[in-house]
């Protein structure tokens, strides 16, 4: 078994996901967005929309988060607004600019999708597919850490 093969793999097939969609947008005319900034795009597609939520998400620190979102709101392409249900809280959108960006990364997921497909097969798409989609129980839980050990009095 190759144990340390399955995070290596998925990550390089995310980076090329990414970096083909960025392409394509890029083609398109759309401003060049970089790969945090896609992926807060995907968190709030996915409906994540608080950005103490979406740091979570993405394991980094919520300043990192507010910086990503203070550069894609200068892009036009998300808004920050006070949550109208928690007024403690804010949620980012996309503007009209950032949906039509949106659906045109729609396209280009489609268009890597099909290509995929095409290079593995269609039943072997579907295999991966499912196996990516499946309940892959629960996530292995950290144990404590030990407590350091003082050094031995000489």
């Amino acid at each position: 078994m190759r144990k340390n093969q399955l995070i290596i793999a998925l990550f390089q097939r995310f980076c090329w996901l990414d970096e083909g969609l960025q392409a394509r947008l890029h083609d398109h005319g759309w401003p060049d967005v970089n790969r945090p900034q896609s992926m807060v795009m995907t968190n709030i597609v996915s409906g994540i929309v608080r950005p103490s939520d979406i740091a979570r998400n993405m394991g980094l620190s919520r300043q990192a988060i507010h910086s990503t979102i203070g550069q894609m709101v200068k892009l036009g392409i998300v808004r920050l607004d006070v949550d109208p249900q928690d007024r403690r809280h804010m949620i980012v959108s996309l503007t009209a600019l950032g949906a039509q960006m949106r659906a045109d990364a729609q396209q280009a997921m489609d268009a890597l999708t099909a290509q995929i497909s095409d290079v593995l097969g269609q039943k072997e798409f579907d295999a991966l597919l499912a196996a990516l989609e499946a309940d892959w129980g629960d996530n292995i839980a950290r144990e404590p850490t030990p407590k350091k050990r003082r050094a031995a009095a000489a």
